[in-house]
């Protein structure tokens, strides 16, 4: 739920219920099987910031979480100031991943109306924007970030973005497709697709959004310390909720992510980490990306300190607290 202004301000201990019969609480350290990132920031500033991140965790991270902004198409066809720090940091090692958010329509944010969207979104499904998404994966192919994964139209269920799914949801499905095949196309390109929802009832149910297995590769969801819910518990039982979401990457042979997830509503709340923590250890994850800015945040957002610490023991070293983020 990574809104502009939130982009712009990060450029400048208790048990878990789960559904049925709960696995036991894995040692800490057992996540880190799972590959590990936050963001930290949509350009330079971001990829900077990893150095400072890892230091205080105590682990490395290999995945990299970036933005494309959204306020026009040409923010779509990727700026140099996110493609080439993120693609660089991406090369310089074989084990890392980067994970980048492509808006599907522009303006993303502030949403456009309904009736806009949905006239939009029966545009793209016919090709109008085609060129915008081919030039993107040339321009990410050229840098050498060929195995991006993409996350396509995040938090299509919601209302947040203009990339979203109820205003037309058949022609969402379709230009999605219409995306993912271009973006095949270019030479040299290894892209994965991840569909995203935010976690649990929202504007429509995020099943009617999805476009198929022919074009997803990852079941993603964005999942914060928020309502719908209270408990965890509630977060993995409530409709379209983070079992929902298991049970249908599971039907569907796909692996699941969480491109975002952190704290929001209910503070400094080290029992979410814990939950979160459990949830990677015992289901089939690609990779897990932290949102590190207050109200969110582990490391850089001192409102947070049992949840900071849940979260370095859980996922990175134990010891004294060696110096925040700033």
């Amino acid at each position: 739920m990574i809104t502009a202004s939130a982009i712009i301000l990060a450029a400048i201990g208790g048990c878990t219920l789960l559904s049925g019969d709960d696995p036991p609480e894995p040692a800490p350290g057992q996540a880190r099987a799972v590959p590990l990132g936050a963001f930290l920031g949509p350009g330079r500033d971001g990829v900077s910031a990893i150095a400072g991140f890892e230091s205080w965790l105590g682990v490395a991270v290999t995945v990299g979480h970036a933005y494309l902004p959204g306020g026009s198409w040409a923010d779509v066809e990727g700026p140099d100031w996110v493609l080439d720090p993120w693609s660089a940091w991406r090369t310089a090692r074989p084990d890392r991943m980067l994970v980048l958010n492509v808006p599907m329509l522009a303006p993303n944010e502030p949403a456009l109306d309904d009736t806009k969207v949905a006239t939009l979104l029966r545009e793209g499904a016919d090709g109008a924007y085609d060129e915008h998404f081919r030039t993107l994966a040339k321009r990410l192919v050229a840098r050498g970030a060929t195995d991006t994964v993409i996350v396509l139209g995040w938090e299509m269920n919601g209302t947040s973005y203009s990339s979203r799914c109820g205003p037309n949801p058949m022609a969402w499905k379709e230009y999605w497709h219409r995306i993912v095949t271009t973006m095949r196309g270019v030479k040299g390109q290894h892209f994965r697709f991840d569909f995203a929802p935010v976690r649990g009832a929202q504007a429509i149910p995020w099943p009617q959004c999805y476009p198929g297995d022919d074009v997803v590769d990852i079941i993603g969801m964005d999942a914060y310390d928020m309502h719908p819910g209270r408990t965890f518990a509630d977060f993995v039982d409530q409709p379209y909720g983070l079992q929902a979401q298991a049970n249908f990457a599971a039907a569907h042979a796909k692996p699941m992510s969480y491109p975002e997830w952190g704290l929001f509503e209910y503070g400094d709340n080290g029992d979410y980490l814990h939950g979160m923590y459990t949830w990677f250890s015992t289901h089939d994850v690609a990779y897990q990306t932290i949102t590190d800015y207050c109200p969110h945040g582990v490391w850089r957002c001192p409102d947070n300190p049992a949840a900071s610490e849940a979260y370095r023991r859980l996922f990175g070293v134990t010891g004294s607290s060696p110096r925040r983020g700033r």
